[in-house]
């Protein structure tokens, strides 16, 4: 078996077309179904289900697209870590995270990081709770930052940071810090969340906080960033309910009022998969 084999086994596993999968390739569709040939040959299993109109992965066929989604990222980061390793450095690190990690967390590790270990570059970005597990259970991040409440068991998960919520209401809006007791206050007012994208959990606690208060709020606007959410508050379109983390680094004219006497808080957390290779994650994973 050749490295082309699987190359061109993932094509035809993900467009399921050999005609598309051959023009992404540059080949002849001939040549890569005599390929697809060679490679079921090899393995002695028939890998994919085709007739004129239609191709599917076999059992045994989707199996092996997993596998091969792992080998040809572990060896394009084994590629980069040499690159690396010549330079001079120890390696790089792939970190996803949400939004709400690049205020305190990210920028504390990263600070940690440089200090510590100056030979270990990153590479950073800003990814959805289930893209990060995607990526990281594939081997195309090593470290992430999300919002889950579990993960698949092939990963390890540390809760980093414990975070109350706070109401975000325009500057000039009449309910002040001194003034404010619950949420229900707030019941006639249109909100902008968090959409369910972000955190499916974290959605479900704000809508649990306005329920405890004894309201379901009028969602007028979702988002998955929090600038947005920020900047739709700012001008007149609703308020919001935020981790209180998230009232470092930003300057808008919006204010944070932290909600009293309620049960929810969120977490934040790193994590990252248990047979992980990269040896910039074992040197990092102390310092998280």
């Amino acid at each position: 078996m050749e490295l082309r084999h699987l190359n061109y086994f993932k094509a035809v596993a993900e467009e399921l077309n050999f005609r598309k999968a051959a023009e992404r390739l540059f080949i002849s569709q001939p040549g890569l179904s005599r390929q697809i040939k060679q490679l079921e040959d090899i393995l002695e299993v028939k890998l994919f289900e085709r007739d004129q109109k239609h191709v599917e992965l076999t059992v045994a066929g989707a199996y092996l697209k997993g596998e091969v989604d792992f080998i040809l990222n572990h060896l394009e980061l084994t590629g980069n870590q040499l690159k690396l390793i010549a330079a001079g450095k120890i390696g790089e690190l792939r970190i996803g995270f949400l939004g709400s990690a690049s205020n305190q967390i990210l920028p504390d590790l990263l600070a940690r990081l440089n200090s510590q270990q100056p030979l270990i570059s990153t590479s950073l970005e800003e990814l959805s709770n289930a893209m990060q597990v995607e990526m990281i259970l594939k081997d195309k991040l090593d470290l992430g930052f999300v919002r889950l409440a579990s993960v698949p068991n092939e990963l390890e998960i540390k809760v980093v940071l414990r975070d109350s919520f706070s109401l975000v209401v325009p500057k000039d809006h009449p309910v002040k810090a001194d003034s404010f007791t619950s949420v229900n206050q707030f019941r006639e007012e249109s909100f902008v969340l968090f959409s369910s994208d972000y955190s499916n959990l974290y959605y479900e606690q704000i809508i649990g906080i306005c329920r405890d208060a004894g309201f379901s709020p009028r969602i007028r606007h979702k988002s998955v960033h929090a600038l947005t959410i920020f900047k739709l508050v700012e001008n007149g379109m609703g308020v919001a309910i935020v981790p209180t983390s998230l009232k470092e680094g930003y300057e808008l004219n919006v204010r944070f009022l932290e909600i009293p006497n309620i049960s929810q808080y969120t977490e934040l957390s790193a994590v990252w998969k248990a047979e992980n290779r990269n040896p910039a994650l074992k040197q990092v994973l102390p310092l998280v």
